[in-house]
């Protein structure tokens, strides 16, 4: 009986944690696409729409990820199309708005929360829908869980559940995904970029840390930087999103409302924490230039060292959700309806590539 109390907390409290649970199989077949396709360069035609993959990990496990091809062809000639910037945004010395070329797709992957899933990440977000307006490749891995299908969790350092309990080489999981996309997608290496939600976006400040060679900007969403040790080696474009009202991931750090570990109560660095550390790193000045609009506070510190960004939504009185995505289940935090995060970090990450 005891059991039982125990295996339905966690799930209540996982599923807390920004993500949705999931106990169907993830289909490695090709989801219905519409007609409009993608060419890569010299190669066959890739068809629009969600699809599911697999790969094995140098550690062993079989993993697995959805990646949406956008329903747009952008002619080989043309740039990106225009977009109004982010207020205080601008192209950071070392980096460039490249136009994307057919055959030449940017990648957002994006991270799920702790007990998600990459399809649920793709729901909640809204991502897919940017993809295919703005031509680049969105990209949802999975995390693990005890059962391959539900309650998914990101070794991000201090948290969170089976990943971190278990010490699965989630780095090591992304940067074997980032060897295999180039195989199976035309895919521009300069123009990777890394969002997540909740666990999530702990798991994205993580990445931001040991594959900044390898990630162009990162776009943390209601998660705290709970890394154990952070040496990026170089600047690296940072936009984050974070409630003032979260109890599950504190905006001013501290014990959350739950707890992704039996028996023990986690504690979350501050938001000001990591502005601070990226901003250091950044050569960004302390105090931000701040403008509000309604609940949308945007702090937007510069200017930084070549290559280094950093930007700060703050949503006064919002909850642990996506801003201007959906709730992943009833009882979640509503999303404030502003700023649109998926859309806004598009355009952040519009002009920032790593600098060859």
């Amino acid at each position: 009986m005891g059991g039982l109390v125990i295996g339905v907390l966690l799930l209540a409290t996982l599923g807390a944690c920004g993500g949705g649970m999931s106990a169907s199989p993830l289909s490695t077949s090709p989801l219905p696409a519409s007609p409009a396709t993608v060419g890569s360069t010299g190669g066959p035609a890739l068809h629009a729409g969600t699809t599911g993959r697999t790969l094995t990990t140098p550690d062993g496990r079989q993993r697995t990820y959805l990646v949406h091809v956008p329903s747009v062809a952008v002619p080989a000639t043309s740039a990106t199309p225009a977009t109004s910037a982010t207020p205080g945004t601008s192209t950071a010395p070392g980096t460039s708005a490249a136009p994307v070329t057919r055959g030449v797709l940017p990648v957002v992957l994006v991270l799920h929360g702790g007990g998600g899933s990459a399809r649920q990440a793709e729901q909640q977000t809204g991502m897919s829908a940017v993809a295919d307006r703005e031509g680049f490749l969105a990209v949802y891995p999975d995390g693990t869980g005890r059962r391959q299908t539900a309650l998914l969790t990101w070794n991000a350092g201090t948290c969170c559940g089976y990943a971190h309990d278990n010490g699965v080489d989630d780095v090591g999981f992304i940067a074997a995904l980032l060897d295999q996309l180039p195989r199976e997608y035309p895919v521009d290496p300069a123009r990777i970029y890394v969002t997540g939600m909740s666990n999530g976006a702990m798991m994205s400040y993580r990445l931001g840390c040991e594959l900044t060679g390898r990630i162009a900007a990162i776009a943390p969403v209601s998660g705290a930087m709970n890394t154990t040790a952070c040496t990026p080696s170089r600047p690296l474009p940072v936009i984050a999103f974070h409630g003032t009202a979260d109890g599950k991931v504190r905006y001013d750090g501290g014990e959350s409302s739950i707890g992704l570990r039996q028996g023990d109560e986690r504690a979350d660095r501050s938001v000001a924490e990591a502005m601070a550390f990226w901003t250091g790193r950044d050569g960004c000045p302390a105090t931000p230039a701040r403008s509000r609009q309604g609940a949308v506070v945007h702090d937007v510190y510069g200017p930084c060292a070549p290559g280094g960004a950093v930007e700060l939504y703050s949503i006064t009185g919002a909850g642990h959700a996506w801003p201007g995505g959906t709730r992943p289940r009833e009882q979640a935090d509503p999303p404030p309806p502003a700023p649109n995060a998926s859309a806004v970090m598009w355009e952040f990450f519009a002009h920032h590539t790593l600098a060859a």
